[in-house]
């Protein structure tokens, strides 16, 4: 257990180094340092875009606010000539290698479904299908991690009150022994979870800071627009997108989860997911439309391509 603590420690860090190189959507400010929104959407405006706005009105609101800008906006190019690698604006190790990619990709699906409602769903989609492989080891090792839960469930059972040091390397060594008995890895159950938290962020950022993607509209949503903003102007298609992003989350954690500890962790577990249903569901009504199509969509999709590998890893 030692070592799966070690090793999941040092993925954490290494995400965080990597974030910490990079740097994440910063959002323009007034000068009592209180974030300007789009008015019309209820959007915050990020500072740090990577191609002009074509609205000219938020055009107006960027050269205001020009000074907290990292980049001109004239030095900006247009979206649809975003290159897909740019040493000329942003140099940071994340933007060039993760988000300024992703965000060419999208405006190139976009722009050949013309419509980038349709290409986030569509990118977003993919990059679940590059991951699959990785998703079919995870639950691969998860259903062998059931499979040896009544014998780490005993082994705790046997060293519950032994806490010696002899004890609990002995304790370790029979894990380990468990472990391979069962064919587990260590950091198999989390492995997907960390690489896949990167590339949520990075999609999300590319998302962020492409205003060509605010601009537009799919149809009954502008997805600019947040769930919150749109109820409140009379449009109450939105209550259908807050609706399923809830359930998609609920789907998700119903069928996505793997209970393989004893009665406590099965309740710290219980409780973790309800607090993230309740967060995401508040959160919901803030995220722009086109953040929620790309989480409704990947979200759906994780929960049926999960019903359809376990079933045939039963098989």
């Amino acid at each position: 257990m030692n070592k799966k603590n070690k090793t999941r420690k040092v993925l954490i860090l290494l995400v965080l180094i990597l974030f910490g190189l990079t740097g994440c959507t910063k959002y323009l400010s007034d000068e009592n340092n209180k974030r300007i929104t789009n008015e019309k959407t209820g959007q915050s405006l990020p500072s740090n875009i990577l191609c002009q706005p074509e609205n000219k009105n938020i055009l107006k609101i960027y050269e205001k606010y020009e000074d907290n800008l990292e980049i001109k906006i004239e030095d900006l190019p247009k979206c649809e000539k975003l290159k897909i690698y740019d040493s000329e604006s942003y140099t940071g190790l994340w933007a060039q290698i993760f988000i300024i990619p992703l965000a060419w990709y999208i405006i190139k699906v976009g722009l050949f479904f013309k419509n980038y409602g349709l290409a986030v769903m569509a990118v977003g989609i993919l990059i679940r299908i590059i991951i699959m492989p990785l998703t079919i080891k995870t639950l691969k090792q998860s259903e062998n991690m059931k499979k040896a839960t009544p014998e780490i469930q005993r082994l705790e059972e046997k060293y519950k009150n032994k806490t010696e040091s002899d004890a609990m390397m002995q304790k370790s060594q029979e894990m380990m022994l468990i472990y391979k008995k069962y064919n587990v890895s260590p950091i198999g159950s989390c492995l997907q979870s960390f690489l896949q938290l990167p590339i949520f962020l990075a999609f999300l950022e590319a998302i962020n800071r492409v205003p060509a993607i605010f601009e537009s509209s799919l149809w009954k949503f502008q997805l600019g627009t947040t769930p919150f903003k749109g109820i409140s102007g009379g449009n109450y298609w939105y209550l259908l997108l807050v609706f399923l992003i809830i359930l998609t989350t609920y789907l998700s954690f119903k069928f996505n989860a793997t209970s393989t500890g004893g009665p406590e962790q099965e309740k710290q577990m219980k409780f973790m997911t309800n607090f993230m249903l309740i967060f995401i569901s508040i959160a919901s009504f803030s995220l722009p439309s086109a953040i929620a199509l790309y989480w409704v969509v990947t979200s759906g999709f994780s929960v049926v391509q999960n019903i359809i590998i376990k079933k045939s890893l039963k098989e």
